[in-house]
């Protein structure tokens, strides 16, 4: 069979490399891919945002199924053309993503049927989000409402930080559309960590944990990214207990919420989840794969990733049962120098061949491009360099001996990756 992956990035590249990996594929296509992609898959100049080329592709090239990476491409209605065109694909349709690109109907959601969250509100006028502001407790959770290549959210720490907050989304609109709305939420105190689940509509299947580092500097400091490095497991902070409570108070809730409200879901479901003192309460949902949370968690699928995707789009996921590697995996961003604020492109990278020698180690691509036979940096996040391990510290010191080989100008990465479960 032939596949087709929709995107760019490195959680594209890490699809297009377990994905080609069963023996059921024949070749791989990816739109547009990177460097990384190129080498493993046929790369299409077609924008993912261009619904009628890429179906017109997967008619021509007869793709038995294409799976999308990016949540902008899912909240756009790729998957509602593909269906009206006959075509498989893997993912969430237009109105079942707006669990991800609206987090005002992902709040409501949450509320209606029970779900635990933080307290809340939501506001399409500055004015009245400010007085809101005024009669809380600091420090309160500012999300832009829309999606923001996951930088959206802030945290204000005193009502001059808030009022500045709210009027760099709303009134300045610095991250657009997704600015017309704002939710604003009491901080949760606790560790974040992340879950994906494959959602066929009826039933649900639950990965193991991540631990998400969304920071850009070592001890969670300095502003949002879309995440800088990743673990699995996290089993200090998701035990077998609190993986129980995820099971029973965030994921059979949202089943029946799917159900009760005539909601089809059929994809990857990517609760945000903060594990506090009294349990787990969800921040937000994705409904895609995590980037980088998809380069830590399909190195551990001993599974073939096809056919889970598959029983996901064809509702029998019931049926199937994945086996995972025991070992844990972390993967550290390098990022461009500058990130998540202006940087520079076109800096020749090194260094990754060695790396990826190295036991244990892929090096996944994110923004990185080919020119004239040199591979340079095309991003912010530029490579995400995962490890195995018999344990969690072996699989972090490899992460990081495999780091130390690779190098571009301005090349920046935090150093504390998976600390947090040592």
């Amino acid at each position: 069979m032939k596949i087709l992956v929709i995107g760019s990035g490195g959680r594209e590249h890490a699809l297009v490399w377990k994905l080609a990996q069963s023996p059921r594929v024949a070749q791989v296509f990816c739109a547009p891919g990177n460097a990384g992609t190129a080498q493993i898959a046929t790369n299409l100049p077609i924008p993912i945002h261009d619904h009628d080329a890429l179906v017109q592709f997967a008619r021509a090239e007869g793709i038995a199924l294409t799976v999308v990476g990016p949540d902008d491409a899912l909240a756009a209605g790729i998957v509602d053309c593909f269906e009206r065109a006959g075509l498989k694909i893997f993912g969430p349709t237009q109105s079942a993503a707006r669990l991800e690109s609206s987090k005002v109907f992902a709040k409501e959601f949450m509320q209606r049927h029970g779900i635990p969250t933080a307290a809340s509100g939501h506001f399409s006028d500055s004015a009245a989000a400010h007085r809101f502001c005024q009669t809380n407790r600091y420090p309160l959770v500012i999300k832009a409402d829309g999606l923001a290549l996951g930088k959206g959210v802030i945290i204000a720490q005193t009502a001059e930080e808030s009022a500045q907050a709210i009027h760099d989304i709303m009134e300045e609109r610095q991250f657009g559309a997704a600015g017309n709305q704002v939710v604003i939420e009491e901080f949760l105190t606790g560790q974040e960590c992340s879950v994906h689940a494959l959602v066929d509509g009826a039933h649900y299947l639950l990965f193991p944990a991540a631990q998400d580092h969304k920071q850009i500097f070592d001890g969670d400091q300095g502003p949002n990214t879309g995440g800088m490095g990743t673990f699995s497991p996290p089993a200090k902070l998701v035990t077998p207990e609190m993986m129980e409570r995820i099971h029973r108070e965030v994921m059979e809730p949202f089943m029946a919420g799917l159900k009760k409200d005539g909601l089809r879901f059929r994809g990857l479901l990517f609760p945000g989840v903060m594990v506090t003192a009294e349990g787990p309460k969800l921040l937000e949902f994705n409904c895609r794969f995590g980037d980088p949370e998809t380069q830590v968690l399909l190195p551990r699928l001993k599974s073939d990733l096809v056919d889970l995707l598959e029983a996901t789009v064809d509702g029998t996921l019931d049926a199937v049962r994945p086996e995972w590697d025991p070992r844990a995996a972390v993967c550290v961003i390098l990022a461009s120098g500058g990130y998540p604020g202006a940087y520079a492109k076109g800096k020749p990278i090194t260094g990754i061949d060695e790396a990826g020698a190295l036991p244990g180690v892929t090096v996944f691509h994110a923004g990185t491009a080919r020119v004239e036979g040199t591979l340079v940096t095309a991003g912010g996040r530029v490579l995400g360099v995962t490890a195995l391990g018999d344990d969690l510290c072996a699989a972090q010191a490899r992460a990081y001996e495999a780091v130390a080989k690779i190098h571009f100008e301005g090349a920046t990465f935090r150093r504390d990756i998976g600390a947090k479960g040592l």
